[in-house]
């Protein structure tokens, strides 16, 4: 049996199979990339709640495990050489992932665009649609200087604008499908809860509103987008 004891955070979220991935997570457009790959690589795991309170994640269980205080965190008990490997950070846990089964992650010259567009959606999509959302509906909605919040609208619409260009004339953002389009389309799935669709033209974007239709259309993002479940216990 593997032996996770050495992991604190299962002290505060014990496993019940130790033998399968255990994924510390909500579903944020963050978290549920990682609960969509491994839905869509059809890997086995147990999804544990971690609410974003300070209470979860800025306990020291959750703190041993990622440091940075962020979901989504990840071990995996059948890692490199056999070991149990902790992992945070979305866009390395794709990658991981992709590596791990050989599924999604682009080959040969192909594994470098899937990279370019996961990292562009890491510095970019994320962060930006994400200080947008806080400017327009969030914490930061009540501010009264109209820079911030302009700011971000006009960065996000830019970004969108990039997006849509390279998808003119294919289904996926790197030709096939891949960790790159699960890292970017939830990112898309939040301007509908940010109430910003207007904001940035979305309707204009033709080819993106076509791509979130068949990201969402597909049978493991309806699942993972909804793990863990956000009304169930915590443990």
């Amino acid at each position: 049996m593997p032996d996770l004891a050495d992991f604190a955070i299962t002290r505060k979220w014990p496993a019940d199979n130790p033998h399968v991935i255990q994924l510390y997570s909500y579903p944020t457009p963050n978290g549920v990339k990682a609960s969509i790959a491994l839905e869509e690589m059809h890997l086995p795991y147990e999804p544990h709640l971690v609410p974003l309170g300070d209470d979860y994640v800025k306990s020291d269980e959750f703190l041993s495990l990622n440091p940075n205080n962020k979901i989504p965190a990840m071990i995996d008990p059948d890692g490199p050489d056999g070991q149990a490997i902790g992992l945070w950070e979305s866009h390395v846990i794709l990658t991981y992932l992709a590596e791990k089964t050989g599924q999604l992650g682009g080959e040969g010259r192909k594994r470098w665009e899937v990279q370019t567009w996961l990292a562009w959606q890491v510095a970019g999509l994320g962060p930006m649609f994400g200080q947008m959302g806080h400017f327009v509906k969030l914490g930061g909605k009540d501010v009264k200087d109209p820079y911030p919040r302009e700011r971000y609208i006009g960065e996000s619409a830019r970004l969108l604008g990039v997006l849509d260009r390279q998808l003119e004339g294919r289904d996926w953002v790197a030709g096939d499908y891949s960790i790159a389009d699960i890292a970017i389309a939830p990112w898309l799935n939040a301007l509908e809860f940010y109430g910003a669709k207007d904001m940035v033209g979305w309707d204009d974007h033709t080819n993106a509103v076509a791509y979130l239709a068949r990201f969402n259309d597909r049978d493991a993002v309806a699942k993972g987008r909804n793990i863990p479940d956000p009304d169930g216990p915590v443990a």
